[in-house]
């Protein structure tokens, strides 16, 4: 679909590539994000500060897909390393985080009988667990009052669909 690439940067978690002599592309691993719900229908976010951005975000707990390790496997990992918990996992949906120049697919699953079991988080990890109502993070987001992402926003719309009775998956 490409002609002509040229790498221009390759790093640790990401690559720069020129298209064409024209597009800039990143070429990044593909991530996970988890939507977990406690039995208060409140959703579990982490805050941590994102150097890219320079603030603390909310978000929920996510991270990239290591090597050969399946999404859902990631996934597990990454709520176990954040948050300190397990549970069972089911895909909701995958989308690109920014297509317009990455090509990143972010897979968000949710995560359902929680369980605690945890693992170390990673050394550049600083986290604190916060649980908070989906339509206040949603308000908080629309409001400025919360610094999100993607995975901030699409786990907050699929809780609320889940809380109201609707299945946050298509083909249920």
């Amino acid at each position: 679909m490409t002609g002509d690439a040229r790498t221009i940067y390759d790093g640790h978690i990401l690559k720069l590539e020129l298209l064409d002599n024209k597009w800039e592309v990143i070429r990044h691993a593909d991530a996970v994000a988890v939507l977990a719900l406690n039995d208060a229908g409140e959703m579990l976010l982490v805050r941590q500060l994102r150097r890219a951005v320079d603030a603390h975000t909310l978000e929920a707990p996510a991270g990239l897909i290591d090597g050969e390790e399946s999404p859902e496997a990631a996934a597990r990992r990454e709520l176990q390393e954040e948050a300190g918990l397990d549970g069972e996992m089911r895909l909701l949906t995958r989308f690109y985080s920014s297509p317009g120049f990455c090509d990143e697919q972010l897979y968000v699953f949710q995560a359902t009988n929680l369980r605690e079991s945890r693992l170390p988080q990673d050394d550049d990890e600083d986290i604190e667990v916060v649980w908070m109502a989906p339509q206040k993070v949603l308000d908080g987001l629309r409001e400025g009052r919360i610094i999100g992402s993607a995975t901030t926003l699409a786990a907050a719309l699929y809780a609320l669909q889940s809380l109201h009775g609707q299945s946050p998956v298509a083909d249920e």
